[in-house]
């Protein structure tokens, strides 16, 4: 009988720890990858704005792919004008909020218990692309 109770008493945090740890990795990748391939379509893009619309399109994309659709932003910044010149350097920041699994709405009001993510990418425009 004690080794049933002290069995459950161990397993249901252990069994929470892994469910935050997963939705923390899951985080982790949804920022990593959505910068990434946000980066990837803007540079790729023919056009500026058409690049801005890519690259918020596959940052979205791989938000929803982790679970964090509507969540996640990305911001972007270019080293000179205009962005999609030869050699031009983007740089990406997308970030995501996670909440803990389980923890009711009304106690987020009183204690943080949300994990902010940020990752950043630096994609280049390629050297030999014409000029737009």
């Amino acid at each position: 009988m004690e080794f049933v109770f002290l069995g459950v008493l161990l397993l249901v945090p252990l069994i929470y720890l892994v469910m935050t740890l997963a939705r923390a990795q899951a985080g982790a990748y949804a920022v990593s990858t959505a910068a990434r391939e946000a980066g990837r379509a803007f540079v790729t893009a023919s056009t500026e704005s058409g690049a801005r619309q890519r690259a918020g399109v596959a940052a979205r994309l791989a938000f929803e792919d982790q679970g964090f659709g509507g969540r996640g932003t990305l911001s972007l910044s270019c080293d000179g004008a205009p962005c999609l010149r030869p050699n031009g350097r983007v740089q990406l920041t997308t970030t995501v909020t996670v909440p803990l699994p389980l923890v009711p709405k009304f106690a987020r009001g009183v204690v943080p218990l949300e994990l902010p993510l940020r990752a950043t990418h630096v994609a280049v425009v390629d050297r030999f692309r014409a000029e737009p």
